[in-house]
């Protein structure tokens, strides 16, 4: 046999020497080479912006390489758009969710391909039951009659998933699928996976977690600055051979230093706070809740997503109204209060849904950074804007945050990767002047090098006397971070604990709704 029918036999992707050129001068990829074995989980990782989303997106058909050529299962294709790469065996579950909100789940995952009857009527039945069918099989379950916009964003990703089972697809790209999930969605996702190697299927899984690469891939290649850098034997490779290849430099571990808070006086002081949930006016999503966080400490909120943490965040930052309760802000009860006066008063939100409520995609990457400010000097007098201030303002933020492909601040929000437009906003809500931080899932979709440089600027805030109150999905970001945990179930508070000697097992038995005697705030 020949060593090109072998290796079209062996491989279901071969992508030769691609190269993918934007605006004429910026590299996303300089020829790379990215080949992929038939029925492995090949993991796709490097830092954000290294150019594995716009190798994949070349590989779907959504962009058109500058060179290069890709063979799949050992025949040339030229991959003009999602279509022909769905005709072609291949399916794509994205970073950024292509959903229509205003649609119910179940038309979102049919459309385009919908069973009809008679070539004329939707077959809604039909379509119902086969979504049914794979939710059951893969233990994705959904409500498929819920409105995308209504339905959480971990939802959204379980749609997206289940677009792509759907399609019944050989090879299965996913782009950072579990950056939006929880620790048991996760376990169960990467079980989806295993599974779906074992049914035959070829499968590429970009994620920036390493524990989640090691549990399930046979492959890796790692991507920096654009070029191919290493492939990695998963099961071979040592210690922190992958994370040091990503970003080239050894790591440092960043941990809180549990200094006790600057002040007695809670900043933020949530008191018996009860929420009707968005979806259904009749139950409380949140109930009889309380919590404090004081200058120069840092809280936590653990819990399975969907158990009141949205609800909690929106009522704090003036996204939406509470049934019962106060929120007391610097002495003030804030609920009647408008988003533009919070943010006034000294309140800074990273949001968990960094597209629907922290940036505006289609403005440049300077006018997000600046937006909430614009009408203050120095970047506007008198009416008039200050583009030198503005842009000057934009760039130390790029800076200081490794915004890739911001262009000093002229790049469209839109056209960065997933991570950079979480750098930008994070960067933004650090940098302004605060005293109380609410942070949700502030390192979601980012790279190990991006987490550690941002878990060390939010330990900074703390020593500075920022309050800082944290939501995230994440337990060892919980614990790499927290003073004090403070764990959500059901709605309600079930326990809280000191972040210093704090172990996952008693945590995540709280989160699974074991109660205990509600701890003091002493360490």
């Amino acid at each position: 046999m020949k060593a090109e029918e072998k290796m079209a036999n062996e491989y279901a992707i071969q992508m030769k020497n691609i190269t993918k050129v934007f605006f004429e001068t910026l590299v996303a990829n300089d020829n790379i080479d990215f080949n992929v074995k038939k029925g492995e989980i090949h993991a796709l990782v490097g830092e954000n912006g290294a150019g594995k989303s716009t190798l994949m997106s070349i590989l779907f058909g959504l962009y058109q390489p500058t060179s290069g050529e890709i063979f799949i299962n050992g025949k040339i294709e030229n991959i003009t758009n999602p279509i022909k790469a769905n005709r072609l065996g291949i399916g794509m579950v994205h970073q950024h969710f292509k959903l229509v909100e205003v649609n119910t789940v179940w038309e979102n995952i049919a459309l385009g391909v919908e069973d009809t009857s008679y070539n004329m009527l939707l077959n809604k039945t039909k379509i119902k039951a086969k979504i049914t069918k794979i939710m059951k099989e893969y233990e994705l379950y959904v409500d498929l009659d819920a409105k995308i916009h209504n339905i959480s964003v971990g939802m959204q990703q379980r749609v997206e998933i289940l677009k792509i089972l759907y399609r019944s697809a050989d090879i299965l790209v996913f782009d950072e699928p579990t950056a939006v999930l929880t620790p048991q969605q996760i376990d169960s996702l990467l079980d989806i996976l295993l599974k779906l190697k074992a049914a035959g299927k070829t499968i590429i899984f970009i994620s920036h977690k390493l524990e989640e690469i090691k549990k399930i891939a046979d492959t890796a290649t790692v991507i920096r600055a654009g070029k191919k850098v290493a492939e990695i034997d998963v099961k071979q490779s040592q210690g922190t051979e992958i994370a040091e290849a990503m970003v080239g430099r050894k790591l440092v571990e960043v941990k809180n230093s549990y200094s006790k808070p600057k002040s007695d006086t809670p900043i933020l002081n949530v008191i018996n706070l009860t929420v009707k949930s968005s979806n259904n006016p009749k139950i409380n999503a949140l109930e009889n809740f309380n919590v404090q966080v004081k200058s120069g400490e840092i809280v936590a909120i653990a819990g399975v997503e969907g158990n009141g943490q949205k609800e909690l965040v929106e009522v704090i930052t003036g996204l939406s109204k509470a049934a019962v309760g106060g929120v007391v802000y610097k002495e003030l009860n804030i609920l009647k209060y408008s988003i533009a006066k919070r943010y006034e008063l000294g309140m800074s939100h990273i949001p968990e849904d960094r597209h629907k409520y922290g940036m505006l995609l289609d403005f440049t990457v300077q006018d997000n950074i600046v937006i909430q400010e614009i009408g203050k000097k120095p970047f506007s007098k008198f009416g008039l804007l200050s583009t030198i201030e503005i842009k000057k303002y934009a760039q130390k933020i790029i800076k200081d945050f490794d915004v890739r492909g911001a262009r000093g601040g002229v790049s469209i929000a839109r056209g960065l990767s997933g991570g950079n437009q979480q750098k930008a906003v994070v960067g933004r809500e650090l940098r302004r002047q605060h005293d109380l931080l609410v942070v949700v899932q502030p390192t979601r979709g980012l790279d190990i090098g991006a987490i550690e440089y941002i878990h060390a600027e939010i330990l900074k805030e703390k020593e500075a006397g920022s309050a800082i109150l944290l939501v995230s999905y994440e337990l060892s970001e919980v614990m790499a971070l927290a003073d004090r945990i403070v764990v959500i179930n059901d709605g309600r508070l079930v326990g809280q604990v000191p972040g210093k000697g704090a172990r996952r097992e008693h945590i995540g038995a709280l989160m699974a709704g074991k109660k205990e005697e509600v701890l003091g705030n002493e360490f």
